[in-house]
């Protein structure tokens, strides 16, 4: 048995996980606010009475109604045939999350007319074009969202796209920072977005899957209604499996359904290679978060012959990824594969709480972090030190640190990563955004680029 710590160090211990606490309800009230200082001056002079808020998206005449709610009231907009349709309510943004698999050789020819289009609109987000079609989530008022995806959508190749709509509040038109591409909240897989520009991508794939030989625009699984899954997914026959990746699964899933222990949408291809042909009665699946049906489940497909692979019922959070999925499984032999429409989000839309088999919330690419039933607000927040989903819970241990660590992360952080976290945590509860009034770059530099353009502007004004 190891020994016990000393007193002293366990008292120690405990007063810095207080501090850390007490620290975390302050950058929580701060947080709720972003200021910066008056633009007349780069140093930090004027007194926080002076600051004033930053109000990045265009705003609408007259008093400011209250958001609508979520759920049912505020539906996605299933776009089909030759424009978009959003139901705004009285929001005055809207969020619209698409994508389209396409035969999209000469994708990048969009790209500058379509980022062009998004910044005289105001509109932000980010865009991902690649030879297999789009994925984007993009914010703005809904007339400008709605000239965007019609604009897109003039392309044939692009119309139908899937869409899923969300209200914006207030405190969502503020910088949204933090985030980076190596990140699960950075551009990228489901394409997220930052709230204060718009970025349009090109890449080799619109989720990342690296099998080239997987193309969705030539065969898919068969689509399964949110009303349809129940039944679905109870047959004793099916395997379920959820394509996420790990960190989203542990704060929910489906009932019975099937943990691939991946940390990316890359590595499903290997799980499934494992699972179901290369190692039949060797491979095991990870058994974090699996309960004990699922583990039978799992002894059901090991013992399954290569020639007989099992039906298959597949699930992610807006549909993407187990739509490339399914291709990918259709393309190993497999012949029932099945996934669901709309994703999660769109089960937890229409079904009533009472009548669902999804356990816990869902993990979303945005600053609300997870939802529950009827897309309500969920509980968890957002650790900005590895992009993770923290529960009230493990913001109680001594490893959380606001802004710098948590439980998840903790130990994989050396010091001086933690400490210029801390820094990056101080420039934002300062001035607003990391990296100061400057966001980062050298105030020398600034002024150079300035008086450089005075003389411009000058000429152009004459």
């Amino acid at each position: 048995m190891l020994p016990s710590p000393p007193l002293a160090a366990l008292s120690k211990a405990a007063a810095a996980a207080a501090a850390r606490r007490a620290a975390t309800v302050a950058a929580r009230s701060r947080r709720r606010l972003l200021v910066l200082p008056a633009v007349a001056s780069l140093v930090p002079g004027p007194p926080p009475a002076l600051c004033r808020r930053v109000r990045l998206m265009p705003q609408l005449e007259g008093p400011r109604a209250p958001p609508p709610p979520h759920g049912r009231g505020f539906a996605a907009a299933a776009a089909g045939g030759d424009g978009a349709t959003l139901d705004a309510g009285d929001s005055e943004l809207v969020v619209v999350s698409f994508y389209r698999f396409a035969d999209f050789p000469d994708h990048a020819e969009l790209r500058r007319p379509l980022k062009e289009l998004c910044e005289e609109l105001r509109v932000s987000g980010g865009i991902i074009l690649a030879p297999e079609g789009i994925n984007g989530s993009i914010c703005g008022t809904p007339e400008a969202v709605e000239k965007v995806l019609n604009f897109i959508q003039s392309d044939d190749r692009l119309k139908g796209l899937r869409m899923i709509q969300s209200p914006v509040t207030p405190e969502d038109e503020a910088i949204h920072h933090g985030h980076t591409s190596q990140s699960p909240v950075g551009a990228g897989e489901d394409a997220p977005f930052r709230w204060d520009h718009v970025r349009v991508k090109l890449k080799k794939e619109i989720v990342a899957l690296g099998d080239p030989g997987v193309m969705p625009t030539k065969t898919v699984g068969k689509y399964v209604k949110p009303k349809d899954w129940n039944a679905l997914i109870s047959d004793p026959d099916t395997v379920v499996i959820d394509v996420r990746n790990m960190y989203e699964i542990r704060i929910g899933k489906f009932k019975r359904a099937v943990d691939p222990c991946t940390n990316s949408f890359r590595e499903f291809p290997s799980w499934v290679d494992d699972q179901f042909q290369l190692a039949e009665s060797d491979s095991q699946l990870c058994s974090e978060n699996n309960d004990n049906t699922i583990g039978r489940q799992s002894e059901d497909v090991n013992s399954s012959k290569p020639k007989e692979l099992p039906r298959v019922a597949m699930y992610c959070t807006g549909g993407i990824r187990c739509e490339k999925a399914s291709s990918f499984l259709l393309s190993k032999g497999f012949k029932e594969v099945y996934h669901l429409e709309g994703g999660i989000l769109k089960y937890l839309e229409e079904i009533p709480k009472a009548e669902s088999l999804w356990e816990g919330e869902c993990f979303v690419f945005d600053k609300r972090v997870s939802v529950e039933h009827g897309l309500a607000q969920g509980t968890h927040k957002l650790c900005y030190g590895c992009k993770k989903p923290v529960s009230d819970e493990d913001m109680e241990s001594p490893e959380w640190e606001y802004g710098v660590s948590c439980p998840y992360c903790f130990a994989t952080k050396s010091e001086e990563e933690k400490e210029r976290a801390r820094a990056r945590q101080r420039q934002f509860e300062t001035w607003g955004v990391i990296g100061g009034p400057d966001k980062g770059r050298s105030p020398k530099r600034l002024e150079a680029n300035h008086t450089a353009e005075e003389p411009k502007q000058l000429s152009s004004s004459v």
